[in-house]
């Protein structure tokens, strides 16, 4: 019988070089926020904003710490129920294991990064008495593309992989959950695939989506493509480029979730569907995960930035043509006259 799956490629290693603690995830990141950086630059130039590159660098510096602290606090709380790290707190920055081998930070969460981000950031915009909604509609319309290399260090990561499924691009993963051969749904998808079963106790690596693959187009390309083309130079408003980045990618996580398969311990926090549904497999649009809950509240949060940000912006004063083009010190005098 024909095999039905890809395999991943035994080539890739999340090792750059054996014996050194240098890791591709590492470098993705690296890439991503140098992405990052270089387009909010470009926008800073194309209108002609007079900026001092050490606020641009201290910025992203302020940044990428929140995300951090963020993305691995989040990871080792709402993502771990076991409660390993609440108990255990100061293992949550930890980078070796109990033989004291260096193992780097392994486990972030996107959502909880988003949110350290947000603080780093609007605290350091703040204290320098910068517009936040100005700049941060800049960050956000560049910081989508940077998302490719994150999800490429996933990929190659062998990490977040995706559920079960018969499709042909599927791929088997070899660190992925193996599978009893007594699960009938197990068995039934191994014979469609082309996987011999040959005994009820064997224990089935089956193919899976490349959701990480799935997530590099939907969250870097698409996404960034849409608020750089479509949106960038159209907004109404300032801040209407946060609240469609957030809504944006809400909406391309939520959709992403149904191939990418829960992590241990959750399964769905919210299960609709009668049927039962194993965390391998998809079964039905209404059993929900832990992320599509956090993906749904950043699209409420970006519907609500949009409309108390068009709010702030109706309830500007209104300043007439002939004002605009007055002096400083003509406006000054033209107050006093009044």
């Amino acid at each position: 019988m024909p095999t039905l799956y890809l395999n991943y490629p035994q080539w890739l290693s999340p090792v750059i070089i054996p014996g050194l603690p240098l890791r591709w995830y590492g470098l993705m990141y690296l890439a991503a926020f140098a992405t990052a950086y270089i387009l909010f630059v470009r926008q800073l130039k194309e209108r002609k904003i007079d900026y001092d590159p050490d606020t641009v660098v201290n910025m992203f510096f302020w940044a990428i710490v929140g995300l951090l602290v963020g993305a691995r606090i989040f990871a080792t709380t709402i993502y771990d129920p076991t409660g390993f790290y609440l108990r255990r707190p100061w293992l949550i920055f930890w980078p070796f294991d109990d033989q004291m081998r260096f193992t780097g930070i392994q486990g972030m969460s996107y959502h909880g990064g988003l949110v350290g981000a947000v603080v780093g950031i609007v605290a350091y915009l703040r204290y320098k008495k910068i517009d936040v909604l100005d700049w941060g509609d800049m960050l956000v319309t560049g910081i989508p593309l940077g998302y490719t290399f994150g999800r490429l260090g996933n990929f190659i990561n062998g990490e977040l992989y995706g559920r079960v499924t018969t499709l042909p691009w599927g791929m088997i993963f070899p660190h992925a959950r193996r599978i009893p051969a007594s699960e009938p749904w197990a068995a039934e998808i191994a014979e469609q695939v082309g996987i011999a079963v040959t005994s009820p106790d064997q224990l089935l690596n089956l193919p899976r989506h490349p959701s990480q693959l799935y997530q590099m187009f939907l969250e870097g390309i698409v996404l960034w493509a849409v608020l750089w083309f479509v949106f960038r130079k159209r907004k109404p408003f300032r801040g209407f480029m946060i609240g469609a980045y957030l809504i944006g990618y809400g909406l391309v996580r939520f959709l992403a979730e149904y191939t990418r398969r829960p992590d241990d311990g959750l399964v769905f926090p919210i299960q609709l569907s009668s049927q039962p549904n194993p965390p391998d497999l998809f079964v039905s649009l209404l059993n929900i995960t832990t992320g599509q809950i956090l993906s749904f509240l950043m699209m409420v949060a970006g519907a609500l930035c949009l409309l108390i940000f068009q709010r702030m912006k109706q309830a500007e004063p209104k300043v007439t043509t002939f004002e605009r083009v007055l002096p400083p010190s003509a406006k000054k005098k033209r107050k006093k006259k009044r």
